[in-house]
C-alpha cells in the first residue's frame, strides 16, 4: 500500500505542472491552525524562553560574569566609601557583589515555575494580542501582567538565598558599623528588594531576547508547531 502511495505521488509529480504542485504543496503548509495549537505554540515558545533564561542565569556566574551583573544599590556608595578604610571592610564592594550575585543564581533557579505558572494562566485573546503585536509583546505581556506576583514570590527566595551565602550578615556588620560613625546620616538600604529587582530584570532581558530569536530567526523555532505558529506572524 505505502508502495502504490509512493508511485501515484510520484506520477503525479511528473504529470502536473509545477505551477499546480506547488499549489498543493501551498495548501498543505496553510493548513489552519486551531484556537488551541495557537496557544500552544506562543506558550511553547514562552516556556523555552523562560526556561534558557533560567537556566543560564543559574549557571555558576550566570549573573556576575554576564551583561546582567548585579551591582550594589546607590544609597551603598556612601558606606564603602566611608568603610574602605578601616580593617576588616577595605574589599567590602567586590566581596558583597560577588555574594549578592551567587545569591541572585541560586534564587534563579528557583523562579522557573513561577514564570510557567504565569504562562499557563493565559487566554486566547492574550495569545493572538501577543502573537501578531510587537516583537517583544509576551515578555512584555509577562512583564505587565506578572511582575508584582513574581517580585512577592521571588523576594522571599532572595532573602534565603543572601543567607545562605552570607549577604545579609556581611552587609548588616556593614550597616551597623556605618551607622555608628559620627555625624553621618544612617542609612539601612533594603538590599533584598535591590538584588530582587536587578534578578528580575535580568531574567525579563533574557526571555525577550529568546523572544525576539524566535520571532525573527526560524532556525530558533525547533519544532513543527513553532514553525507553523509563528509563520502567521512572518505574513
Amino acid at each position: 500500500m505505502k508502495y502504490l502511495s509512493f508511485v501515484l505521488i510520484q506520477l503525479f509529480m511528473m504529470s502536473c505542472d509545477p505551477k499546480d504542485f506547488q499549489k498543493v504543496l501551498d495548501s498543505v503548509s496553510n493548513v489552519p491552525l486551531s484556537n488551541a495549537d495557537i496557544a500552544s505554540g506562543l506558550k511553547q515558545a514562552l516556556d523555552k524562553g523562560v526556561d534558557q533564561s533560567v537556566k543560564t542565569l543559574s549557571a555558576t556566574d550566570g549573573y556576575y560574569a554576564s551583561i546582567y551583573k548585579i551591582i550594589l544599590p546607590q544609597e551603598a556608595t556612601k558606606v564603602i566609601d566611608k568603610l574602605k578604610f578601616i580593617p576588616g571592610f577595605s574589599n567590602l564592594e567586590e566581596e558583597a557583589i560577588k555574594k549578592i550575585n551567587k545569591a541572585a543564581e541560586d534564587a534563579a533557579s528557583k523562579a522557573g515555575p513561577i514564570f510557567l505558572s504565569a504562562i499557563k494562566q493565559m487566554t486566547f485573546e492574550d495569545v493572538m494580542g501577543i502573537l501578531m503585536g510587537d516583537k517583544n509583546a509576551a515578555t512584555q505581556y509577562l512583564h505587565n501582567k506578572t511582575y508584582t506576583a513574581l517580585y512577592n514570590e521571588f523576594k522571599p527566595v532572595m532573602i534565603g538565598s543572601l543567607n545562605k551565602f552570607g549577604v545579609l550578615d556581611l552587609w548588616s556588620d556593614a550597616i551597623n558599623k556605618y551607622n555608628s560613625i559620627p555625624f553621618v546620616t544612617k542609612v539601612n538600604p533594603d538590599l533584598a528588594d535591590h538584588v530582587s529587582n536587578k534578578a528580575l530584570v535580568g531574567l525579563f532581558a533574557l526571555v525577550e531576547k529568546k523572544e525576539l530569536g524566535i520571532r525573527t530567526d526560524i532556525s530558533q523555532r525547533t519544532t513543527d508547531l513553532l514553525q507553523k505558529v509563528f509563520a502567521k506572524q512572518d505574513k
